[in-house]
């Protein structure tokens, strides 16, 4: 399966990266938003492409022309202004969704938010963001694409350890990134994610288990 990975340089999108980079089963084209961040890509052996989120829906068709599979990471980050969330997280992650259909790829998986669909457990400091991933996700399960939606709990930056709880509703918790990453790359192929989403966490069972038991 060829990947085209948006959001190459970010937190999960590094350990998608290298998941991608050692498999057997999928190829990656890493789609990135600066000619350095491609270039550094590049002399990891990795095939890179640069597109802007906030350009056209054909330069992003581009990007994906040839893949089998999308994976949206991407984001404005938590240093940006409501306008960055605006253009970024919410309409370049619908521009991704129309360029992938344009493009000709099926499989669609969507890194959100935990209780992105539940307006009433949103995180008030941060509204506007779960506002992006709410409208985002809705465009993404409207579209023709076999989406898998994952909404991870509060995002981590130790080691992972393979063991996550997953379910359409959870308690809030949270979930290291390279987890993340690794239950986004099981999904790919797991057809029990076909056409779903759900909640993320740290868990008790392995990734490939949860996945199965969806």
């Amino acid at each position: 399966m060829k990947v085209l990975l948006i959001g190459a340089n970010g937190q999960i999108g590094k350990h998608l990266v290298d998941l991608l980079q050692n498999s057997n089963e999928h190829t990656i084209r890493a789609m990135v938003r600066k000619e350095e961040q491609a270039l550094a890509l590049k002399e990891k052996g990795v095939e890179a492409v640069v597109a802007d989120l906030e350009g056209p829906v054909d330069s992003i068709a581009e990007a994906a022309k040839g893949c089998d599979t999308v994976i949206f990471t991407a984001g404005s980050g938590g240093k940006t202004g409501s306008d960055k969330t605006l253009l970024v997280d919410l309409d370049g992650a619908v521009k991704t969704v129309e360029a992938a259909e344009k493009a000709g790829v099926n499989r669609y998986v969507m890194v959100s938010a935990f209780q992105a669909h539940n307006r009433e457990n949103w995180n008030e400091k941060i509204r506007q963001y779960y506002v992006a991933k709410h409208y985002a996700d809705r465009m993404l399960r409207a579209s023709n694409l076999n989406y898998t939606i994952v909404r991870p709990g509060g995002l981590l930056n130790e080691p992972g350890t393979g063991k996550v709880s997953l379910a359409e509703n959870l308690e809030r918790g949270s979930i290291p990134r390279e987890d993340v990453a690794r239950t986004v790359f099981a999904s790919l192929g797991e057809k029990n994610t076909y056409k779903q989403s759900f909640d993320l966490i740290s868990g008790e069972d392995s990734v490939e288990e949860a996945l199965k038991n969806l």
